[in-house]
């Protein structure tokens, strides 16, 4: 199967997508952690890859290397046809981490070095890659985690049990993207009317009307949620809180809170921090929210966790996700390599089954100023090991925000203007929210200012929760639509080139700024 490119000009990504498949015809160069990265493409660098005929079962040797983790899809998404992928794993010397029957993907550990072309050899098996270009370290919560079903082949060595996480160094800021969300500036005695942002999509209005129904359930995939933060700790739903930093979810309290970093408690706080007499309010300070934490203590969002994230978010009953983040070591997937077609089609297959189960994804534009819609060259990837320049064009993607159905949102200032730093694309780009110097909850039981796309994006999902308060049987690309529909109409400048579209629908800020105060009265 293919996958098809899902912003088809005049129709915003709401096409049918169908599954990545890889090619093993592709030039591959070897890399020292077991994986293998596409060399450069001559031409079409994010063209689909070829299917492969299914063949017999696994006949390589089992050769020692570096443990590595992978993505294997299995040619049906049913409990029989997974049943059968990981029976292909065992046999290639893998170890199963987790196993999703509805979406037909398995998630496995090995340190064979021939793993992944054996599995693909395995007529139940449609692709295969690797999750990331470095090795698997022993202080890795998903190290020797595995299950392995009984079956010939040499299983990863056992490793230390899985945790919440290790303090480690955290991931190195080379990209404007990293350094922007990392800083953040303390605000001593913070006041609802320092918030700017509020007032800008009309949420300050809206509450007048309604804080949102406790019935909604906003599922914040990130780096964890302060639980005892007195702005947020009434509003988090800790059962449906977990980690999934070891591939499955680990719903103990420590697990799922942050470790190294504050982003996802200062996300949070936009969403929903409660009306309480203290600090700050959220767009939606009268729904819930659990802490879906994918965000290693090194700074990392891989492929497992995020496909384990979206899954508790379904299996909690979640209506809104929201995802400030990019699935690491790629800023860009493409389906032209073997390995990121195979995690394109495992993380595709999450969020549609999320969307299908009526969840609205919410996703961060990106904070490196590139045109979503005309891509041509990526220097930042892969982040885990040593970034490569590499063209790529708009079939490659940055996930989850470019997937069908996925709510991709750019950043404004108080002006009312595009950010700096915030991507943006005519055809990709959905609704704009302000995403520069939002004032939110931070760890510690403080308060701070941030700026990135990663804070415009939890406005979008408040809105929406108070959307879903407001029209309760309303779930899904309706309530997505309704979304778009109201937002405000904001032209691009006259003088910028860069802004294409028309005064309803452009590349800085899609259909509009979001509108809290119609969310609620409309």
């Amino acid at each position: 199967m293919t996958f098809t490119d899902p912003r088809t000009r005049g129709i915003r990504r709401r096409v049918t997508t169908a599954c990545l498949a890889a090619s093993l015809t592709l030039g591959l160069v070897a890399v020292g952690s077991g994986a293998a990265v596409a060399a450069p493409p001559t031409s079409a660098p994010g063209a689909p890859a070829a299917p492969g005929k299914p063949g017999p079962a696994p006949t390589l040797p089992v050769v020692e290397g570096p443990v590595m983790n992978y993505v294997v899809n299995a040619t049906k998404a049913n409990p029989g046809a997974t049943k059968q992928v990981e029976r292909a794993v065992a046999a290639a010397g893998g170890s199963v981490i987790a196993a999703y029957a509805e979406l037909g993907v398995v998630v496995a550990q090995s340190s064979n070095t021939n793993f992944a072309a054996s599995v693909r050899g395995d007529k139940a098996v449609t692709s295969a890659g690797a999750t990331r270009t470095a090795a698997v370290a022993e202080t890795d919560p998903t190290f020797g985690v595995g299950t392995t079903t009984p079956g010939p082949g040499k299983p990863v060595k056992p490793g230390k049990p899985g945790g919440p996480g290790h303090p480690g160094k955290p991931k190195a800021a080379t990209s404007p993207e990293q350094r922007l969300e990392e800083a953040t500036t303390v605000v001593a005695d913070p006041l609802e009317a320092q918030q700017w942002d509020l007032t800008a999509i009309g949420a300050d209005r809206a509450h007048q009307v309604t804080d949102g129904s406790r019935d909604v359930l906003v599922a914040v995939l990130d780096s964890g949620i302060e639980g005892d933060h007195p702005d947020l700790q009434p509003n988090i739903d800790v059962a449906a809180s977990a980690s999934c930093l070891t591939g499955t979810p680990d719903a103990s309290y420590d697990a799922w809170q942050p470790t190294t970093s504050d982003h996802g408690t200062h996300v949070a706080g936009t969403i929903a921090a409660a009306r309480n007499g203290v600090g700050i309010v959220g767009v939606a300070p009268g729904v819930t929210m659990s802490a879906v934490k994918v965000v290693s203590d090194d700074g990392f969002i891989y492929p497992e966790a995020a496909i384990c994230g979206f899954m508790q978010a379904a299996a909690t009953g979640a209506d809104i996700t929201n995802n400030s983040y990019y699935v690491d070591p790629w800023q860009f997937w493409c389906g032209s390599d073997v390995d990121q077609a195979a995690v394109l089609t495992a993380v595709d297959r999450a969020v549609q089954f999320t969307q299908k189960k009526g969840i609205v994804n919410v996703a961060a534009a990106g904070n490196s100023s590139i045109d979503l819609a005309n891509k041509t060259v990526d220097t930042a990837s892969p982040n885990d090991t040593t970034p490569v320049s590499r063209p790529i064009d708009s079939r490659c993607l940055d996930i989850p925000t470019e997937l069908d159905g996925v709510v991709t949102v750019s950043s404004t200032t108080s002006a009312g203007a595009k950010s700096s730093f915030s991507n943006y694309g005519d055809g990709v780009v959905d609704v704009a929210a302000p995403g520069s110097a939002i004032l939110s909850t931070v760890t510690g039981g403080g308060y701070g200012t941030k700026s990135g796309t990663s804070m415009a994006s939890p406005h979008v999902a408040g809105v929406l929760a108070l959307l879903k308060s407001t029209h309760p049987r309303l779930k899904g690309a309706a309530l997505t639509g309704l979304l778009e529909q109201q937002a405000t109409d904001t032209p691009c400048p006259s003088a910028t080139t860069t802004c294409t579209g028309t005064p309803a629908d452009n590349g800085w800020f899609g259909e509009g700024i979001v509108d809290a105060l119609a969310a609620v009265t409309k």
